[in-house]
């Protein structure tokens, strides 16, 4: 079974075995949409796992590095999904802008909690979870530097520093993310037009800017 799966499931009774997936699945679980993983306790979490707290300690020192696992692990899902929805949009022939934005928003409802959790706590997290936040952005751009040359190569095309591109491109999708992590759903394919839009512009701006050198 996923860990999406997982996340989704609450145990009933104690369990013989645990494994820091099943932790993980716990936070996520109790952390929600709209509830920061720091303000969880230990308590909450071992018995929303349906373990005795001592069991905890077998795989994380303290709840900070269990929050900190939950970023890295809400990272790695995001970019593997969204890496997926690019790769089909190429597939399919379709916009890979817009499939990407759509994927990006509708992860704010996925059972998983990852995008909300990644949204949250690089805002109302401590220190430690805004940098482990901020080193998953910093992958996010990463790859998106990466597909934007390759993307502008299969057009023969050069755009102008792709790195401050994905950087602008990456805060962009966070921000308007959080904003619409708190808007009704119904607003929403209203503000992935205007996503889809913006993006493009930061694209085309950058080959203008290259063409002008």
């Amino acid at each position: 079974m996923s860990l999406k799966a997982e996340s989704s499931k609450r145990p009933v009774g104690r369990k013989a075995t645990i494994s820091q997936d099943d932790i993980i699945a716990a936070a996520l679980r109790l952390a929600g949409p709209h509830r920061s993983i720091s303000a969880l306790s230990l308590r909450e979490i071992t018995r929303e796992a349906g373990i005795a707290p001592n069991s905890f300690y077998r795989h994380f020192r303290d709840t900070e590095e269990l929050a900190v696992s939950v970023i890295d692990l809400a990272g790695r899902t995001l970019r593997n999904v969204i890496g997926q929805a690019r790769g089909k949009a190429r597939e399919r022939n379709k916009g890979i802008v817009r499939m990407s934005v759509e994927t990006f928003i509708d992860q704010l409802h996925s059972d998983g909690n990852y995008l909300p959790t990644l949204l949250r706590e690089g805002v109302v997290g401590s220190d430690r979870f805004k940098d482990a936040v901020r080193q998953q952005l910093d992958f996010f751009e990463q790859e998106l530097t990466e597909d934007l040359i390759a993307f502008a190569q299969l057009r023969q095309l050069t755009p102008d520093h792709p790195d401050l591109i994905a950087r602008a491109i990456t805060r962009l999708v966070f921000a308007m993310g959080a904003e619409a992590l708190d808007k009704p759903r119904h607003e929403h394919p209203a503000m992935i037009d205007d996503m889809v839009i913006m993006i493009k512009m930061l694209i085309t701006g950058a080959y203008a800017l290259n063409s002008q050198k």
